[in-house]
């Protein structure tokens, strides 16, 4: 399989999660969550790991994970994808074009090693890359003028975008390089992508891929975390 490498943005303030500690920092079943979050991905493979941090962040060096030999740390921008991008330019070296990337967030402490090989396994010959995602099971409204229901949209069609989100380093590395000369602002990579014209693929993964986003989401992948762990009965590898 082609080279890949794996980048982490994690130069967010967590300002809907709220406090002074920036959510990756949050304790979670004994450790921070970028720790679990690392934890996973270094389990994959052997690629490297580039981790965009906020350029004022002290809470990272502090972090015994900080010194592992395949992680590298980059300062990241003010959004997620200036954060992405700049990680990019790090490797830009060392990555070929065709080279995989893999982007995963860093507040997704409970992703499946096995469902990011699954991800890697299923998108090996594909042009462009994609997406772990889930299927809409809510019915969705669609809302305009404050309150007011518009419209029930047609939720057979429709999925949740979840990471990590492949795609080949120069596509990713010049789609977004393209966001920042037409000044709009991508709310992941995939949305990048598409706007070239692209087609990425969906890869169905799991509901407890959750996203750390407010406070009462640490207690849910707490949970989440321990239900994995026995689920596993002792094999040593969350899949």
């Amino acid at each position: 399989m082609t080279d890949s490498w794996i980048v982490v943005p994690a130069a967010g303030t967590g300002s809907r999660f709220g406090g002074v500690i920036p959510k990756q920092y949050q304790s979670l079943a004994g450790k921070t969550v970028i720790e679990h979050t690392l934890a996973r991905l270094l389990s994959v493979n052997d690629a490297v790991v580039v981790v965009a941090v906020h350029p004022e962040d002290t809470h990272w060096p502090r972090l015994p994970v900080f010194d592992h030999p395949r992680i590298r740390t980059v300062h990241g921008g003010r959004e997620r994808a200036d954060s992405v991008r700049l990680a990019l330019e790090c490797l830009s070296r060392e990555a070929h074009t065709d080279d995989w990337v893999l982007v995963h967030d860093v507040a997704r402490p409970c992703v499946r090693v096995a469902e990011v090989r699954h991800l890697m396994a299923t998108l090996k010959d594909h042009k462009v890359g994609g997406v772990l995602a889930v299927p809409v099971s809510d019915t969705v409204k669609r809302v305009d003028r404050g309150d007011d229901i518009a419209a029930t949209e047609d939720r057979s069609r429709l999925w949740l975008a979840q990471t990590p989100q492949m795609f080949r380093y120069g596509l990713l590395n010049w789609s977004l390089k393209t966001a920042v000369r037409q000044q709009w602002q991508p709310t992941d990579e995939s949305a990048a992508v598409e706007r070239l014209g692209h087609v990425p693929q969906v890869v169905e993964g799991s509901r407890d891929n959750i996203k750390i986003t407010r406070r009462e989401d640490l207690a849910i992948a707490e949970a989440i975390l321990r239900f994995q762990r026995e689920s596993e009965n002792g094999r040593g590898q969350l899949d």
